[in-house]
């Protein structure tokens, strides 16, 4: 008859799920978290465990390393050897570890990541600490499991008698679960548990006077007392980690930044070379050498700077871009009761010491048993020794061991323990001398038995010997602290400077976009070809500056880009500039109205706005600051079909003058725009008629009688007038009249610019003709008078646009325009 195969016929989601969910538990339980007693993962207990079996402990020799993993893979833990070598030669990494579990003789691997040498090479033992978590693991004080093939047993947990999850912390990452953990100072630990066992109701912040923080075993400098105490009150909290550098002085009016000590699990090699390569591409300038020379004596990386170097800057800036800095989080998950938990320092101190209470409980229990066996057997010797003669014969009498045993206990009333005893006594014990060494045992053991009563019955003697040993193992294993707190975070500032070779260049920017910075090198070699630009494009602005400079590039849309001068293409004189949209995303109708050079972002400047539909914006120049130009950021904020024509950069003293298309001027002074933030609106700053707008609004200040006002109209008429034939009236008033109105064909303003002897004007027309003026040759106007025509229009078509030729400026030299 055929056998009948069962299947389960199941849908794969539930199989699925199930495996998963097995698999989730098993790591979570028994591979990625440690347990809070011991503070240890399974394979860190198993090897530790194997070690003391094998006797390979602190007082005796160095054993090869691959005794003991195959010991640990072949008794307790069924996985890679790899995983097993390399859990074994982390415990025993001073810079991982800050009390090592495991000493090691041969490479154990580096602080720069290098990699421990094959396990066949290398030899270890147990470390004295290593001693203490396993101690009287042999008086019945943990619970013991079969291993994974039930041949031998295992401990479930190690009676740890230093609370070693805080001392060296953990870190693992298991299914939905991960833990940072922070290595503390033993001497503080245990201080912190003795201070919870006298006083139950201690509070975090009183712990926090013990538990100064991590004490991390690479030292460092850890900041924050707020992110330390959310993290010990909820075990969760973020603090900063740095390195500890110093500042040296060296000959020649040098100096250098000397590191000693590294956060926390930073690479070193990778550390120093990240160093190098912001020397070498140049984000840091001031940095000449950077070296490691840390050997034997301990670690030490040296940054040689130039002269005259703004050393703390420098150092700020390494704090800021490399790992010199770090961020710690602290997430405390451990196994309690057989489920991962996250743990605050009160919950893990309670933990460990609820723990003790049970080790120290069954290991007394364990010895009073044993205490009141051999008290039970010395009884029964004494009164042995007091019938010797009776006893000799009797047992001469009998046929064997056996019979012996049943005759004695028979006739004097042994037990049966007793009677073995007796049985097995040794000839030399029957001289007189024994009995008195018996009465005194006999002593001793009745005290033994008496303490050992009163520590099980009474809590107070209980605490009494768990703290004892406590004191025991602070005094014996207890170092200095070697990571410093500091209360507060550090808020790191540098200039621009540290950043940047300062260097003078010449920058330009066409109204499509196209910008780019130039060696005054290239522009003095080419200075006498054309600017190089597209056919429709023209030039916005023509400045020297230097590369610790900001430009700030304002659209018609109401945006605004910063773009700090050292962050412009390098581009030769003779090649087209790049366009922002390689720097920054704008929108394919977005131009460029203005660039305003900015050397330092002050409050006691103002950036004043002016829109085609007459709204006027006043606000503080320190609110366009920003380090971020990937996208422009809002100037001001515009209404549905309003453009912006033009900005200023001013004192907040000027004169303003505005010009309409329909030839209306309007001048007031700046004071009656109030400042407002960096997003609003404005003010209405003309009054406009019907199909009226703003062409131009101009800034004067107390050199204004020396510049003129030129407006150009689409008739190609040009005008110059002086300012005194205007009388100054208030903002949102509708100005006075500019140009002579005519019947037919108009005259109406599509330029209008403030000029001086230097200046010459383009003009440009519908049939794309271009014409140049020098206003100041034409003569003065007044206000009645259409002005002179430059051109015939019915020739050259109307004027479109007019721009003024820019020339190249040098803004800090004099004062902004």
């Amino acid at each position: 008859m055929a056998v009948e195969e069962k299947y389960l016929d199941l849908p794969l989601e539930d199989v699925m799920g199930d495996r998963f969910g097995r698999y989730s538990k098993y790591i979570i339980q028994d591979r990625a978290l440690p347990d809070v007693r011991d503070g240890l993962k399974p394979v860190q207990r198993r090897i530790l465990f194997a070690m003391h079996e094998e006797k390979n402990t602190h007082d005796k020799a160095y054993r090869k390393s691959a005794k003991t993993v195959g010991t640990v893979i072949g008794n307790y833990h069924p996985h890679g050897d790899s995983s097993v070598y390399e859990a074994m030669v982390r415990l025993s990494q001073t810079w991982k570890v800050r009390n090592v579990l495991v000493e090691m003789h041969g490479n154990n691997g580096s602080v720069d990541g290098d990699p421990p040498a094959a396990m066949r090479y290398t030899e270890a033992r147990l470390s004295a600490i290593s001693s203490e978590l396993i101690r009287d693991i042999d008086k019945e004080t943990v619970d013991y499991i079969p291993n994974f093939d039930d041949t031998i047993n295992e401990p479930v947990v190690l009676p740890a008698r230093i609370p070693n999850l805080l001392v060296n912390g953990s870190t693992g990452i298991s299914a939905g679960y991960a833990t940072e953990i922070p290595p503390h100072n033993l001497g503080e630990v245990i201080e912190a548990i003795m201070r919870r066992l006298d006083k139950p109701t201690i509070t975090v912040e009183e712990l926090l006077e013990i538990v100064k923080g991590p004490d991390f075993p690479t030292g460092g400098i850890i900041q924050g007392y707020e992110g330390l105490k959310k993290a010990y009150q909820t075990g969760k909290g973020k603090i900063v980690v740095r390195g500890k550098a110093d500042i040296e002085p060296m000959k020649g009016n040098r100096e250098q930044i000397v590191i000693d000590e590294i956060p926390y699990e930073v690479n070193k090699a990778s550390l120093v070379k990240r160093m190098d390569e912001l020397r070498l591409d140049r984000k840091v300038e001031g940095i000449a050498e950077v070296r490691d020379e840390t050997d034997r004596t301990g670690l030490r990386i040296v940054i040689e700077l130039k002269k005259n170097a703004d050393s703390q800057g420098v150092l700020n800036y390494l704090y800021k871009n490399t790992d010199l800095q770090i961020t710690y989080n602290f997430n405390m998950v451990a196994i309690k009761d057989k489920t991962p938990k996250l743990l605050g320092l009160i919950e893990i101190i309670d933990a460990y010491i609820a723990h003790q209470r049970e080790v120290v409980t069954r290991q007394t229990q364990f010895d009073l048993n044993k205490a009141e066996k051999r008290a039970h057997i010395v009884e029964g010797l004494i009164k042995a020794v007091s019938i010797l003669d009776e006893l000799i014969q009797t047992i001469r009498a009998s046929n064997d061991k056996q019979d012996a045993k049943k005759r004695i206990m028979e006739a004097y009333g042994f037990t049966e323990p007793q009677a073995e005893a007796i049985v097995n006594l040794q000839l030399y014990r029957l001289t007189n001398t024994d009995i008195t060494a018996l009465e005194k045992e006999a002593t001793e053991l009745q005290s033994a038995i008496a303490e050992y009563r009163s520590i099980l019955s009474d809590d107070k003697k209980l605490i009494s010997v768990i703290k004892k040993d406590l004191r025991q193992m602070k005094k014996q294993y207890a170092e200095d602290r070697r990571t410093k707190i500091e209360e507060k975070i550090e808020e790191l500032k540098f200039n621009v400077e540290v950043t940047v070779a300062s260097e003078d260049v010449i920058t330009s920017v066409t109204e499509h976009g196209y910008v780019k910075r130039t060696s005054i090198r290239s522009y003095t070699a080419s200075s006498d070809e054309d600017f190089s630009m597209k056919e429709d494009d023209y030039l916005i602005s023509l400045l020297e500056l230097n590369t610790t400079d900001h430009l700030l590039l304002f659209t018609n849309k109401g945006r605004y880009i910063p773009l700090p001068v050292h962050q412009l293409p390098d581009i030769r004189w003779k090649e087209l500039g790049q366009h922002l949209s390689n720097i920054a995303s704008i929108d394919k109708e977005e131009t460029i109205v203005k660039v305003i050079p900015i050397r330092e972002f002050s409050k006691d400047k103002y950036l004043t706005f002016f829109t085609q539909n007459g709204m006027v914006k006043k606000s503080t120049l320190d609110l366009y600051f920003s380090q971020r130009y990937s996208r422009p950021l809002i100037a001001l904020n515009l209404k549905k079909g309003d453009e912006l024509i033009n900005v200023y950069l001013t004192d907040g003293n000027r004169d303003v003058f505005i010009a309409t298309n329909k030839g209306y001027g309007l001048w007031y002074h700046e004071s009656e725009i109030s400042v407002i933030g960096q997003r609003a609106a404005g003010v209405k700053a003309i009054q406009l008629k019907e199909d009226e707008y703003v062409v131009n609004a101009v800034l004067l200040n107390e050199l204004q009688e020396k510049r003129k006002l030129f407006l150009t109209t689409q008739r190609g008429a040009c005008k110059r007038m002086s300012l005194d034939r205007f009388e100054k009236s208030s903002r949102a008033k509708k100005g006075l009249v500019m140009l002579r109105e005519l019947k037919t064909k108009p005259h109406r303003v599509v330029g209008f610019e403030l000029v001086d002897n230097e200046d010459y004007v383009q003009l440009f027309t519908a049939k794309g003709e271009t014409h140049q003026v020098k206003p100041m040759e034409l003569p003065l106007s007044d206000r009645y008078s259409n002005g002179s025509y430059v051109l015939d229009s019915d020739i050259t078509g109307e004027v479109t646009m007019v721009k003024n030729q820019r020339e190249l400026k040098k803004p800090f030299d004099s004062e902004k325009e």
